[in-house]
């Protein structure tokens, strides 16, 4: 797993104005237009500032070792990282350039000119499963309030029955070309047209619940199937069931699993164990016993002179391996409970078993 702090060389309680000052100097180093550049090294150090950069992806990921909110996953070229907030950053000689600029003309940078498409950001939720629930899998709703495709225009921001006209910014091209000038001279950087979305078509008649967004925050249910054999703190990926964005694709949701204790029975990978109590009698001479599983009670035979401590098996009533009906098996820890009152009858007899040199 990426530590992005190492990456910056700054420690974890940084401030944001240490960190923004390492990644400025890494940056000046790295860059890719410089003798001394790696683009390997700098998209490393972009992905790490984008993360550690936002107050919201930095608290994620000291939470969950990652970003679910959009910053660094998933979104190509340098992890999705926005170098808005470095624009006129000081480059070699104290020459002020653009670093989107730079980076669409090497055809490093993302947007329309690349045909990359734009993705919606990431949504993390919590879920609390029984420990039945974890071992067997689960199915819950949950009701998220996220940005959503507009159900009233399907997406497409036009009131129902209008006509869509070519939209006059990018001529119908869904894209736009605007000349900059740099320290390296004169790029013509290629943008997504933000008025029609990269489509080239804008609706007549704006639908008036998303105002032509073609998205819109409201609540959504959505179907969660929780695997058998999830672990606590596990993360399940829904494709697609993240936020949306209009002319792109939607984002990932991600579902952080928290798994209850048992009372009496814990998990050991695929196998589940438990104790048993068994008095000093049944250990000597062999007894059946009622075992606690998640299947209910099952007998267990104990054999005449078990130890203390030993491992009974019951095979195949363990933590599910996958699809097939394979299973884990549930072991018992043997404890043997020692009386510590004897009757004169019992003693009397215990003593009898000492002189036979039992």
């Amino acid at each position: 797993m990426k530590n992005y702090y190492e990456t910056l060389g700054v420690a974890k309680g940084a401030s944001h104005d240490d960190i923004k000052k390492a990644f400025r100097k890494l940056a000046a180093q790295y860059h890719p237009d410089k003798k001394t550049g790696d683009e390997a090294k700098f998209k490393e150090i972009s992905e790490a500032y984008a993360v550690l950069g936002d107050e919201k992806k930095r608290a994620e990921f000291d939470a969950y070792g990652r970003s679910y909110s959009g910053g660094a996953q998933g979104q190509g070229g340098f992890g999705g990282f926005d170098f808005s907030g470095f624009q006129g950053f000081g480059g070699a000689n104290g020459v002020e350039f653009d670093l989107n600029d730079i980076f669409e003309g090497f055809g490093f940078g993302g947007g329309a000119g690349n045909g990359r498409r734009a993705r919606g950001n990431d949504v993390a939720i919590d879920i609390e499963l029984s420990f039945e629930e974890a071992i067997f899998g689960a199915k819950r709703t949950v009701t998220l309030t996220k940005i959503n495709q507009c159900t009233t225009c399907d997406g497409s921001g036009a009131k129902k029955g209008t006509s869509m006209e070519t939209c006059s910014h990018c001529n119908g091209q869904g894209k736009v070309r605007e000349a900059r000038q740099t320290m390296m001279g004169q790029f013509v950087a290629v943008r997504e047209c933000s008025h029609c979305s990269g489509t080239g078509k804008i609706p007549k008649e704006r639908c008036a619940d998303c105002r032509g967004e073609g998205v819109r925050r409201m609540p959504e249910s959505i179907d969660l199937a929780i695997p058998a054999g999830v672990q606590n703190g596990e993360m399940v990926r829904m494709t697609g069931r993240g936020e949306a964005v209009k002319g792109g694709t939607a984002g990932d949701l991600y579902v952080k699993l928290h798994v209850a204790k048992h009372t009496s029975i814990t998990r050991d990978g695929d196998m589940l164990r438990s104790t048993l109590h068994v008095k000093l009698t049944d250990a000597l001479l062999g007894g059946t016993y009622a075992v606690v599983t998640l299947e209910g009670d099952m007998p267990l035979e104990i054999p005449a002179g078990v130890t203390h401590g030993e491992i009974l098996r019951i095979k195949n009533r363990g933590v599910p391996k996958g699809r097939n009906s394979d299973r884990g098996d549930f072991l018992v820890e043997v404890e043997i409970d020692m009386p510590k009152k004897l009757s004169k009858n019992a003693k009397k007899i215990i003593e009898d078993l000492r002189a036979e040199g039992v």
